[in-house]
């Protein structure tokens, strides 16, 4: 006998229902398990995040946590960049390049309640590129009335204008612009310009030129024509019109005649790079432009403009140091700065001499010798050494410091060529009896009588430096009478002041005036004392 079919049914339909709802719960609750696990470890996890303004954001996990490290490290060379940190905004402490990029590295401990699920220490780290901008044209045309305005691709917080290679005026707007108005009304020039999105970065320098509207071409020259320039220092041109609509292929002419070339740094402008020595201290630059070129603060020759631009000559004090390191003048010299041995370098402190401290070489130095010196100051003690120092090199011993004189000084510095000879003074007294005393490197290596010009042609008192060094000579010229005179073969003769020497001459005493201006003495004495008296030695005459 069966039992009905409903009777079954109806008595097993509870145990399905529960059935189901078990299975359910069996797959539910490891996924909300999962799902919860997730959402806690999530929300434990630290974050680095890009902040608009500022450099950085540091996230926390869910129920705080603590930074035990945080760092900011340049790329690609990890130098580390200063900052500050408040409320978890990070910014960097010191001006940090426009464009640069950067990587945030934070170490976090995390709370305690959650850390058994993911650990106490989290690491984390963001590479940012700081925001930059640049200018949108770097020549602008001006209409006759108009300001000098300045475009940027993107808005920015900080603007820097001023004169290329020189300081910038810094300008913090409130609100980001990308617009600037120079307040310079010239009707054409160059501006260095600087502009960064943040206030914190260091924006990259752009040259910016302005040009009058219309057809003929315009040029303008950095530095401006006229002023000052080093040695060394580039002069920059910037046209209108692309270079090679302006001078085709021929660059401008640059006098004096310069080692150097022009370089292009765009298609409107170019760059004359001087080499070696450059265009020597004391020179005058021209730099010339074919005619129909109008020039910022030139001049015109006949229907050509030019550029001119003055190197000041080297300084009196920094001509001492040199001479007084090299042994032609009896002093010592002390630098506070060390000058590099460059020649750039040495140029640069011909023009603007380094601190230091001169000393006297000798305990024994002559009084008369110490009255004579005047650092900073031109004096015959400067003028004889510059003097030996030509001599030496086998220039024309004219006293004079100019640029080839001032290359051969830095050549010998450079490369440490002192002077051998040493250091001699010549004191000549006309007090009764006359003497002739020679001090050379500290000691007086000969002394005697010595005979000095008559009252009709008297020697000339004062100090003076060697300029003539002759072991014979014939000495011409005309009595207090009128009548002439030749004396040749006259021995171990220095020229010092026009006609008057330091000499032998035989005469049946010596002591007192008898010559016609020269210091004569004893051939023996004068044998001994023309040795220390090369060309460039002092010579001091005095009553």
């Amino acid at each position: 006998m069966s039992y009905p079919g409903p009777a079954l049914g109806r008595a097993d339909r509870p145990r399905r229902r529960w059935g189901r709802w078990l299975a359910l719960a069996a797959v539910t609750l490891p996924v909300a398990a999962a799902a919860i696990g997730a959402v806690l470890v999530s929300s434990s996890s630290a974050r680095i995040t890009a902040d608009p303004v500022a450099l950085a954001d540091i996230h926390l996990p869910l129920g705080g946590g603590t930074i035990t490290r945080l760092a900011v490290l340049r790329q690609p060379d990890a130098r580390e960049v200063a900052f500050r940190l408040s409320r978890g905004t990070l910014e960097p402490a010191h001006a940090v390049r426009a464009g640069e990029r950067v990587t945030v590295y934070a170490t976090i401990r995390r709370p305690g309640w959650i850390s058994w699920l993911t650990g106490s220490l989290e690491r984390v780290c963001l590479t940012i590129t700081t925001p930059k901008t640049t200018v949108t044209s770097q020549y602008v045309t001006v209409r006759s009335g108009e300001p000098v305005r300045i475009h940027f691709r993107e808005p920015v917080r900080v603007v820097e204008t001023g004169a290329p290679g020189g300081r910038l005026h810094r300008q913090v707007y409130a609100t980001p612009v990308t617009e600037v108005t120079l307040p310079d009304s010239a009707t054409a020039g160059t501006v260095a310009v600087a502009g960064a999105p943040r206030t914190w970065e260091r924006p990259r320098v752009t040259n910016v030129s302005w040009f009058p509207a219309g057809a003929a071409a315009t040029a303008v020259a950095t530095p401006a024509p006229g002023t000052q320039i080093k040695p060394r220092t580039r002069i920059t041109l910037t046209f209108s019109k692309p270079v090679a609509k302006v001078l085709g292929r021929a660059m401008p002419p640059v006098s004096p005649d310069t080692p150097g070339t022009w370089h292009p740094l765009n298609a409107h402008t170019i760059t004359f790079v001087p080499e070696g020595y450059g265009y020597g201290l004391g020179a005058t630059v021209q730099v010339g432009l074919p005619a129909g070129v109008h020039l910022i603060g030139g001049t015109v020759h006949g229907s050509d403009p030019n550029g001119t631009w003055t190197v000041p000559g080297g300084s009196t004090l920094r001509l001492q140091q040199l001479l007084a390191q090299l042994g032609y003048l009896p002093l010592d010299f002390a630098s506070g700065t060390p000058v590099a041995g460059t020649i750039s370098a040495q140029e640069n402190a011909a023009i603007d001499p380094p601190k230091g401290s001169f000393s006297w070489r000798y305990q024994n130095t002559p009084s008369q010798l110490v009255g004579e010196w005047q650092p900073g100051a031109s004096g015959e003690l400067t003028r004889g050494a510059v003097m030996a120092f030509e001599n030496t090199q086998g220039m024309t011993a004219d006293g004079v410091a100019g640029p080839q004189v001032w290359k051969a000084l830095f050549q010998a510095v450079v490369k440490n060529q002192q002077n051998t000879f040493g250091y001699t003074y010549v004191n000549v007294s006309e007090a009764s009896p006359e003497t002739v005393s020679v001090w050379h490197d500290g000691k007086v290596v000969v002394s005697g009588l010595a005979n000095t010009g008559i009252p009709a042609a008297p020697t000339a008192t004062g100090v003076f430096a060697v300029f003539e060094h002759l072991q014979s000579t014939t000495m011409s010229g005309h009595n207090p009478d009128g009548s002439y005179y030749s004396d040749p073969g006259v021995p171990w003769v220095s020229y010092f002041n026009g006609g008057d020497a330091l000499h032998g001459f035989i005469r049946p005493g010596y002591g007192y005036p008898q010559s016609l201006g020269c210091v004569e003495m004893p051939y023996s004495e004068a044998a001994q004392v023309w040795p220390y008296t090369p060309i460039g030695t002092i010579v001091n005459v005095h009553a």
